[in-house]
């Protein structure tokens, strides 16, 4: 059998209700001095007391540094760094992606030094000062789950992925529970994002047999559920199901890599300031025609998983049906292109080959089952524009 690596957190609690024992779970770690690292609309919205009561209510005495802001930059990592104090025993990472983000590349900084940009890949950042416990309130970037975080250098442009086990959570908590409040936009981006990510980790050409069943039964899920949350917020049954989808996704992406469509999607957002889940559903139709024939039968029985081909169908057949599954879905779900984002022609046609440049600097797009060239990376921003 081929050698593998598997990387986890040591403990995952899973279901609705499960933040209320956040006070327990420090206790079982022996930690109890948290920071606890959010931004404001979860203070201003009243979901951080979610944690923050049953922590209370224990004795335990916590800061809050809610300063973090969507698509974490260098600069904002920074700012929590200096909030971490030497009576601190842990990080506490609340909200979407970004929170937890943020979290890890603070106690990654924090334990060495420097400057982010010192930690992007393909240096690896295996050194945390703390560890770390994420709580995410989206069913989506899986960041609970990996090892990995996405930061922007505020100077340059340019979202580095940072890659190493001081970017993995000691713990998470998934309690599906917190997404009932998510709107509908983030509900879908946040979506396509956690099929996005086990989509890729399926294809990529370093899936395994250890991430393989996690992507299979993410695609399940989220095929299954994805447009009831979208449609009906407050169901509890789909929100639980995208919940355990985006983790297991998590986990698989963190164990097999993404692809192509991350490594096209973190340009977008640094220089366009395109929310990271909402890029990745503009790139997956046309990436994955691009791709489709390089890995034929697992994109056919990703089809059929995800409910958009039937079990019988041929791998011919239930790939054209991906291909025209994951368009209808965008359009159901009002997922814009570029133009229809905003974005000039002129900025977008003036940046599309920096772009690519730094899509394949980020190492993602050389798992794609089939590997692209900058001129190709080129044609498909190209073509994705309008």
């Amino acid at each position: 059998m081929t050698q593998m690596t598997f990387h986890a957190p040591r403990l995952i609690e899973i279901g609705g209700g499960t933040v209320a024992g956040a006070a327990a779970l420090l206790a079982r770690l022996g930690l109890s001095r948290p920071l606890i690292v959010t931004d404001p609309f979860m203070v201003s919205s009243g979901l951080l007391e979610r944690l923050t009561q049953p922590l209370s209510a224990a004795g335990i005495t916590f800061d809050v540094f809610s300063e973090t802001i969507p698509e974490p930059t260098d600069t904002v990592v920074e700012a929590g760094v200096k909030h971490i104090a030497p009576h601190h025993d842990c990080l506490l990472a609340f909200g979407g992606g970004s929170p937890i983000d943020t979290a890890k590349a603070m106690t990654i900084l924090k334990a060495g030094g420097g400057k982010m940009r010192d930690y992007k890949t393909p240096a690896v950042a295996d050194q945390a000062a703390l560890p770390l416990i994420a709580i995410p309130t989206t069913a989506g970037t899986g960041s609970e789950a990996t090892r990995f975080t996405i930061v922007t250098d505020s100077e340059r442009d340019e979202k580095m992925l940072i890659a190493g086990l001081g970017a993995m959570p000691l713990a998470a908590i998934v309690d599906y529970e917190l997404t009932f409040s998510v709107p509908p936009r983030i509900t879908a981006d946040t979506g396509v994002d956690s099929f996005t990510h086990a989509l890729e980790a399926f294809v990529s050409r370093r899936a395994n047999a250890f991430s393989d069943p996690l992507a299979i039964s993410a695609m399940r899920l989220i095929g299954a559920n994805l447009r009831t949350a979208f449609h009906e917020p407050k169901n509890v049954e789909a929100r639980a199901a995208m919940m355990l989808g985006a983790t297991q996704a998590g986990m698989a992406f963190c164990n097999a890599s993404v692809a192509l469509v991350h490594g096209m999607s973190r340009p977008i957002g640094a220089h366009f300031h395109v929310p990271h889940g909402l890029s990745n559903a503009m790139l997956l139709p046309a990436v994955t025609r691009f791709s489709l024939d390089a890995s034929l039968p697992r994109y056919a029985e990703a089809a059929r998983l995800a409910g958009f081909a039937a079990q019988d169908d041929a791998d011919q057949v239930a790939g054209a049906k991906l291909l025209e599954g994951l368009r209808a879905l965008n359009a159901e779900l009002g997922v814009p292109t570029p133009k229809q984002f905003g974005i000039s022609a002129a900025d977008w046609h003036a940046k599309k080959a920096l772009m690519a440049e730094q899509a394949l600097a980020s190492g993602s797009p050389a798992n794609n089952p089939r590997v692209p060239d900058a001129a190709e990376i080129i044609a498909l921003y190209e073509g994705m524009y309008e």
